[in-house]
């Protein structure tokens, strides 16, 4: 109960956070409800093509006749899940490396660093492009990508957080009376280093979303027609050439508004998830 009254608290003196909050729930609200308020199905076409944004179609149509405002509430379901999922396959494996990586020694330990290292020497998009590539664009496989791009910077953050727990009195005493190195990683340095990690993921769902865009653009990401933003924004450039903007402009929106509502977030959870940090 003292948590929830905190977050409450910390809500309403921080209009940047509660922002922040809101724009997140609207955007899972619309990724649950969405085939309940959509005004027409978001993958069939309309008998209008490339039509402005009107009573009937509030967004316009695109050149293939689907409505725009349907496609784009109705592209949270794929962006969220995206964005989501794959951050928590490399939180998942990003702690657990981290967690042993920073505590235990050894060639094993090494070796992990170095291929994290092989991982983080390639630009980010240009490396996803390539795995999408050979795997194929599909929506498990954007997920897959993502969850193994974010890995290394789950492993680092996480270690330096142990090798400096490590050291401390509490480690030692916790070794004297006879536990185990399982139960030391799992009831010591787990809950007390994941942290900068929790922070991490915030931040990163976002990302996630951004790339996810960004390889749909080029046709890498999520096949068409699903409705997905990137894939939104990238059949609407064609159509700004000739003046028609609204088939690129209102999904491109919806994109920065969905990136910015969890940057917003990523501050708030810094200091939720610290006690000394509250105030």
């Amino acid at each position: 109960m003292e948590n929830i009254r905190y977050i409450s608290k910390y809500l309403k003196s921080n209009l940047g956070t509660l922002l922040g909050v809101i724009i997140i729930l609207t955007y899972l609200l619309l990724a649950i409800f969405a085939p309940l308020i959509t005004p027409y199905d978001p993958i069939t076409p309309t008998a209008e093509f490339r039509s402005p944004p009107s009573p009937e179609h509030w967004f316009g149509t695109d050149p293939s006749g689907l409505d725009v405002f349907s496609r784009v509430i109705s592209a949270p379901r794929v962006d969220l899940v995206v964005g989501v999922s794959g951050t928590l396959i490399s939180m998942v494996i990003g702690i657990t490396l981290g967690l042993i990586v920073g505590y235990f020694r050894g060639w094993y330990i090494t070796l992990i660093l170095r291929i994290a290292d092989l991982l983080q020497a390639f630009p980010v998009f240009v490396l996803a492009m390539a795995l999408v590539a050979i795997a194929g664009p599909s929506i498990r496989n954007v997920i897959i990508v993502i969850g193994i791009l974010n890995v290394p910077v789950y492993i680092r953050l996480v270690r330096s957080e142990v090798i400096n727990f490590r050291e401390r009195t509490v480690t030692e005493a916790a070794i004297c009376i006879g536990n185990s190195n399982a139960r030391i990683l799992r009831r010591y340095m787990f809950p007390n280093n994941i942290e900068a990690a929790l922070v991490q993921a915030s931040v990163n769902v976002g990302w996630a979303i951004l790339l996810t865009a960004s390889l749909s653009f080029i046709g890498a990401g999520v096949p068409v027609p699903t409705p997905e933003w990137g894939s939104m924004v990238a059949i609407g450039a064609k159509m700004m050439i000739t003046g028609q903007w609204w088939a690129s402009l209102f999904p491109g929106l919806a994109i920065g508004l969905c990136v910015f509502g969890f940057a917003l977030v990523g501050d708030a959870v810094r200091v939720l998830v610290n006690p000394e940090r509250r105030g």
